[in-house]
């Protein structure tokens, strides 16, 4: 069994037990009094580099981050460095996130939010959508084309825009024929872990240019951020590097922006 698989494992059996106490109708009924979602693509298409600034407290990887007592705060402070969207963890087990984290950020801050998670069904975008998400992350490599497809299509449904995940060049083809508008390369494989740098400069050329491209994983600071950029990446995703810094807000600032030498190459 590969970490993935381990960690969607996990995910499944904390599912059950949130949807046993709120079935898919009863949270359905919850949309009503959701405001619409905001659209994250403006800002992530936007000349110069764009930061998804994130919640999380520990990583499987890494294990303990941050505490993270209070995840407004964080998120304000990532809003006051210009973020243009931020994601909150969701997933308990591994990375010590919950539904309260997203719904507390949500009523404090005006920004996009992106649910991180392992979405694998129907009820957790759903579920997104009522907690205030904008945005849900389907990873390819957890998900068959067909619930991939069902996924984004739900996703869409509710106004939602989806991050969708790649790690390789067979996932990257699948996220362009499905049309994913947001495509995430993730430099972490996590089957093993392990990060390799050079993922995102190998994918980028596959993906056209009519999609935005968010680099996800491997960003230590303002210079990670320009090899993505010169690559192709319009957004980069960054977590650990950010809730670690003593000052997020000037980390955000710093990585936000940014174009590649000569013009970007997208």
């Amino acid at each position: 069994m590969t970490v993935l698989d381990d960690i969607v494992a996990g995910v499944r059996e904390d599912l059950a037990r949130r949807e046993s106490a709120l079935p898919l109708p009863e949270l359905r009924a919850r949309l009503s009094d959701v405001a619409p979602a905001l659209d994250p693509l403006p800002a992530l298409a936007a000349p110069g580099s764009s930061v998804i600034a994130e919640v999380k407290r520990r990583s499987p990887s890494k294990g303990h981050l941050a505490d993270i007592p209070d995840p407004v705060a964080l998120a304000s402070a990532y809003a006051a460095g210009g973020a243009a969207a931020i994601s909150v963890l969701t997933e308990e087990r591994r990375f010590g996130g919950s539904l309260a984290d997203l719904a507390a950020v949500r009523a404090a801050v005006d920004l996009p939010l992106l649910r991180k998670d392992f979405t694998v069904t129907d009820y957790q975008v759903v579920e997104a959508r009522a907690w205030g998400a904008d945005l849900v992350l389907l990873i390819v490599a957890a998900l068959d084309d067909d619930t991939l497809r069902r996924l984004h299509d739900l996703a869409r449904e509710l106004g939602m825009r989806v991050l969708v995940e790649v790690h390789d060049e067979a996932e990257t083809e699948r996220a362009i024929a499905l049309g994913a508008t947001l495509v995430g390369v993730n430099a972490r494989n996590l089957k093993t872990l392990a990060v390799d740098a050079d993922v995102f400069g190998r994918l980028a050329p596959l993906v056209p240019t009519d999609r935005v491209l968010v680099a996800e994983s491997g960003v230590g600071g303002v210079a990670d951020v320009e090899r993505y950029v010169a690559e192709g990446a319009r957004a980069v995703l960054v977590g650990e590097t950010l809730v670690k810094d003593g000052d997020p807000t000037a980390a955000v600032r710093a990585m936000s922006g940014l174009v590649a030498a000569g013009g970007a190459p997208r």
